[in-house]
């Protein structure tokens, strides 16, 4: 039915229309063969270009034949038809040219042609365009996202702390488009983020501490944020009361910080008769980056922690670099 239609229109129309629509498929079939590398793929697109390509010749022989008609008589013969031609208009006066229809028929059909070749090459360039606007259906795993849902009401210590951040709102600090790249894994995607509105262990509900993580197949990074009293140099001296390891001071966007290492818990829980769980065991090796709320270190910390389940750790230059974009979205602690 297409190649009906097709052999109804004119040459003019026919021919340009044909050639567009080879071009355009033909470059956009190279285009993802050389990207894929799918032979199958090269050789149709081949197939278009050299078809495009004898329809172009086609296209140019027309027209060298209209710009140079083949001679139908001698050059005696055709001085003898001009003298007579020359005389009949001395008679009867001059009449309109014979070539004027010819000349008009020429631009009617460069008009259409080139008509033509508008309307398809914008089509074409429509569906050359529309994949990068319209949504993918490709099965392509989707980052993770933080919980949009209702907003649980906040325990009684968000609301006695000034400006305190919520697990929602560290959740979309740290759950950036490039935390995998700053983690040095590009090409994974997050496979869980999750937020709580805690608050800090053994002080009674009293103080706030949010906390969000976010999960990759390498790293799982979890930032948190604590409300008390405790300053940066007396979170050191409690640090080396523990467990910590590798204790190392420094400033972050004019913060004091100090970085440390600590295991992780391993819980096993068996959901199987009974539903015993295994004893708490020790888990891989964490490595933490705790930054001050405020320049003045006038109390409280932001815990920005790293690890993996192979035990493997990321450069201390990463924890910095998250600190970096994650820090100016929590407000800092106000003068009390």
């Amino acid at each position: 039915m297409l190649g009906f239609l097709l052999r109804l229109l004119p040459f003019w129309v026919r021919e340009p229309l044909l050639i567009a629509v080879g071009s355009v498929l033909g470059v956009r079939i190279m285009y993802l063969a050389v990207r894929d590398h799918d032979r199958v793929a090269a050789g149709l697109g081949v197939v278009f270009l050299v078809f495009t390509a004898i329809r172009v010749h086609a296209v140019i022989r027309a027209l060298r034949a209209r710009r140079n008609p083949s001679p139908t008589a001698s050059v005696d013969g055709a001085a003898v038809d001009a003298a007579a031609q020359a005389q009949a208009q001395a008679a009867t006066g001059p009449r309109p040219r014979p070539d004027t229809p010819k000349k008009k028929e020429e631009h009617n059909a460069w008009g259409q042609a080139f008509a033509a070749v508008a309307v398809f090459g914008t089509l074409a360039a429509a569906l050359w365009v529309a994949p990068r606007f319209m949504p993918s259906d490709d099965n392509a795993p989707q980052p993770a996202s933080c919980s949009g849902g209702t907003h649980e009401e906040l325990p009684k210590a968000y609301k006695d702390t000034p400006r305190p951040v919520t697990g929602e709102e560290l959740c979309k600090a740290l759950n950036r488009p490039d935390l995998a790249k700053l983690l040095g894994t590009p090409e994974e995607t997050a496979t869980t983020a999750s937020s709580t509105n805690n608050t800090a262990p053994l002080t009674d509900g009293k103080v706030a501490q949010p906390e969000a993580e976010v999960a990759f197949d390498t790293y799982t990074v979890n930032v948190s944020a604590t409300y008390n009293e405790l300053s940066t140099d007396q979170y050191v001296k409690l640090m080396k009361f523990g467990d910590e390891k590798d204790i190392k001071t420094l400033t972050v966007l004019g913060r004091p910080a100090v970085l440390s290492s600590d295991h992780t818990m391993k819980l096993e829980i068996n959901l199987g008769s009974g539903g015993s769980g295994g004893p708490v065991e020790q888990g891989p090796l964490a490595r933490t980056l705790s930054v001050a709320l405020d320049r003045n270190d006038r109390g409280g910390y932001c815990d920005i922690t790293v690890w993996s389940t192979s035990g493997a750790l990321p450069n201390d230059s990463v924890l910095l670099n998250i600190a970096e974009k994650v820090l100016p979205r929590i407000p800092e602690r106000p003068a009390r």
